[in-house]
């Protein structure tokens, strides 16, 4: 960044959000990029109308002025008007669980609150997990019960990108698809 950057940290309406509450990071300036060439469509969703670019973090603005990077817009679970860090809660899982081999947060659809928190999780040989132990340890670790997993998908691996990357897009619409035929008579 160079000193003419501007930053803007947001809530999902674009309003400017108080220092220490988690929002979206908005920049503007030298640094920034203008536009993706002969990309309208992406540019409409990474830019505001008066030139602001969404990075896509989730960042938190410190007294001094400083940010901290909470994680990626799409790893935020929007439940209610609480904010979950999806990397919150698969660290969690991974200091009081020692038998998970792997984790995943996503969101999943939720009438109610628009969002819950749904865990995927790969176990170590042996093991087992229930929505239950996931819950125990996390009310004993003193996290907010907003903030605790309210579905667990134990798979034997975790979907992939290309690249190897958790594929979090195909997780989410794994728990999207799994819930539309439970709902179904």
């Amino acid at each position: 960044m160079s000193a003419g950057d501007e930053v803007r940290v947001v809530d999902e309406l674009d309003r400017d959000v108080p220092d220490g509450e988690p929002g979206a990071l908005l920049t503007r300036g030298p640094y920034t990029p203008r536009g993706y060439y002969r990309a309208e469509e992406q540019n409409i969703r990474a830019f505001t109308s008066d030139g602001w670019y969404r990075s896509g973090d989730i960042v938190r603005r410190r007294p001094d002025g400083n940010l901290v990077v909470e994680g990626r817009d799409k790893d935020m679970i929007n439940c209610g008007a609480e904010k979950i860090s999806a990397e919150e809660v698969e660290n969690l899982v991974y200091q009081q669980l020692p038998r998970v081999a792997q984790a995943a947060a996503v969101a999943m659809p939720d009438t109610e609150l628009g969002e819950r928190v749904c865990l995927h999780t790969v176990l170590m040989p042996g093991s087992t997990l229930t929505l239950d132990e996931v819950r125990t340890a996390t009310a004993d670790s003193g996290v907010a019960r907003y903030k605790w997993p309210e579905r667990l998908e134990v798979v034997d691996e975790l979907l992939t990108t290309k690249v190897g990357k958790i594929d979090k897009k195909a997780l989410r619409a794994d728990v999207a698809a799994r819930l539309s035929k439970e709902v179904r008579p």
